[in-house]
C-alpha cells in the first residue's frame, strides 16, 4: 500500500506542478516524436496529431495489456503513467495560441497543437481545452491511486497466502 501511496503522491504532484521537469519527459518526448512517423502514413493532420496520441497510447497499451492478465495493480501503476502523459500533453495543448514552449526543431518547427487547433477552428478555445485535457489527466491519476491502493490490499493477501 505504501507504493501505492507513494507513487500517487507523486503524480498527484505532477498534476499540480505540470510545467515542472520529470525524469518520464525524455521518455514521453521519444514516444511523441515516433508517434509522428507511426501516423506519417494517415496524412498530415493524422501524423501532427499523432505525437500526442502516440504518447497517451503507448503507456494505454501496458495498462491493457497487465488487465488483460489480471494484474490490477501493475495495470494502475502505469495507468499513473497515462494521467502524467495526459497532463504533459495538456501544456502542449494550452499553448497552442500563445507558442511559448520550445521545440526540439526550433522556432521553424510546427506546434502541432497550433495547427491541429487552428485546422479545427478551435485556436480561441485553447486555455478551455488545455484545462480540460489537464482535469482528464489530473482525473486518470487519481483514478489510478484508487485502483492502486485497492489492488495492493488484494496483492498483499495474495503474497500473505503463498
Amino acid at each position: 500500500m505504501a507504493g501505492a501511496a507513494l507513487s500517487g503522491l507523486y503524480f498527484l504532484w505532477c498534476a499540480w506542478r505540470p510545467n515542472e521537469p520529470r525524469l518520464i519527459d525524455g521518455a514521453n518526448l521519444l514516444i511523441h516524436e515516433a508517434g509522428h512517423i507511426f501516423f506519417n502514413p494517415f496524412g498530415e493532420f493524422m501524423m501532427i496529431a499523432g505525437g500526442s496520441l502516440f504518447q497517451v497510447i503507448v503507456p494505454g497499451i501496458f495498462v491493457a495489456y497487465f488487465v488483460y492478465h489480471h494484474k490490477p495493480y501493475s495495470a494502475a501503476l502505469v495507468l499513473f503513467w497515462v494521467g502524467e502523459s495526459v497532463v504533459n500533453v495538456s501544456v502542449y495543448a494550452a499553448d497552442a495560441a500563445a507558442m511559448q514552449l520550445p521545440l526540439i526543431g526550433g522556432p521553424d518547427s510546427v506546434h502541432d497543437w497550433n495547427y491541429l487547433l487552428s485546422h479545427l477552428g478551435g485556436l480561441g478555445a485553447t486555455v478551455t481545452i488545455g484545462r480540460t485535457i489537464h482535469l482528464i489527466g489530473a482525473l486518470t491519476i487519481l483514478m489510478a491511486l484508487i485502483i492502486a491502493i485497492r489492488a495492493s490490499g488484494d496483492r498483499e493477501e495474495s503474497i500473505s497466502s503463498r
